[in-house]
């Protein structure tokens, strides 16, 4: 299919690409890496009049490992996570969403910020974001402000973000001592796939072999957006990890879903649910693990 016509535009900074946003108005479109804008203009879904590319500007390439902090530039590939060891060290469920996504082509052109404002509750990257309490970057011509990702998603497809902001930089805490996350994702075939269903778990111990301090799961393609588990959370708070423990939180997260079954999810709802408190259960089990040995 071909391209619908339209202007493109290649800012040399953010400033001037904020401008152009909102110069344009709701005929402009953010191109960075272009997986998912470049598929929508193709099968006529939407066609922008403007298309302004942010892919060059290397303030939003960035990596940046800050004490305590790693800052992720809107326009990172989503391939550089998959190579940085310093990423995997501390934050593996992250480089595990990283390799589930798409093939190694469309890793070396999908961007971080790209697969997190496209709101597809399907998206790889978005449930170990949250799992470490990510926050994002939004900034317009007026300014920027800071929005957790547990507040940004507001149904498939939509978030809070204006249409005049773009999204600069993900933002993430260093974990902390004894703590652990895992990601898995579930689809039909290993890539290039749209997923069935995808989980991330992170907790925190108190000490080595201790109590659990801090927990948070997040549930992809169980609602219109990504979903923490509440009850199953509060349920590991002050309790010693146990296989036990983790299947109670499976049940607990399996009943906070509300999957539907379709044609187009390849899987039944029964199934999502069912499938819901198996990955709970695997993805503490490998949060547990590194929270026993990685960090300490």
């Amino acid at each position: 299919m071909s391209l619908p016509e339209f202007d493109f535009h290649a800012p040399e900074g953010v400033d001037q690409a904020c401008r152009m946003l909102s110069d344009y108005g709701a005929g402009a479109r953010i191109f960075a890496g272009g997986t998912d804008l470049m598929l929508d203009m193709r099968r006529k879904r939407i066609s922008p009049e403007h298309v302004i590319s942010i892919a060059a500007i290397e303030e939003l390439k960035r990596l940046d490992f800050a004490p305590g902090m790693l800052k992720i530039g809107g326009c990172v590939t989503v391939a550089r996570i998959v190579k940085s060891k310093e990423i995997a060290l501390k934050w593996g469920a992250l480089c595990a969403g990283a390799k589930a996504l798409g093939s190694c082509l469309v890793r070396n052109l999908a961007t971080v910020g790209g697969n997190i404002v496209s709101a597809r509750p399907a998206a790889d990257l978005p449930p170990s974001l949250m799992v470490y309490s990510a926050s994002l970057v939004l900034k317009k011509t007026t300014g920027e402000r800071i929005v957790s990702m547990d507040d940004f998603f507001t149904g498939t497809g939509t978030t809070v973000m204006a249409a005049d902001e773009i999204l600069t930089e993900i933002r993430l805490a260093e974990p902390p001592p004894h703590s652990g996350a895992g990601y898995i994702n579930l689809g039909i075939r290993n890539a290039c796939d749209i997923n069935i269903l995808n989980v991330a778990s992170h907790i925190v111990l108190d000490r080595p072999g201790g109590v659990i301090n801090d927990a948070r799961i997040v549930m992809g393609c169980v609602a219109p957006t990504h979903v923490r588990a509440l009850a199953a959370e509060k349920l590991l708070m002050g309790e010693k990890p146990s296989e036990a423990l983790f299947e109670r939180a499976g049940e607990a997260a399996m009943k906070a879903s509300s999957p539907r079954g379709s044609a187009y999810s390849r899987a039944s709802a029964e199934y999502k649910k069912d499938m819901v408190k198996e990955l709970t259960m695997r993805t503490l089990g490998i949060a547990l693990k590194e929270a026993s040995g990685s960090r300490s």
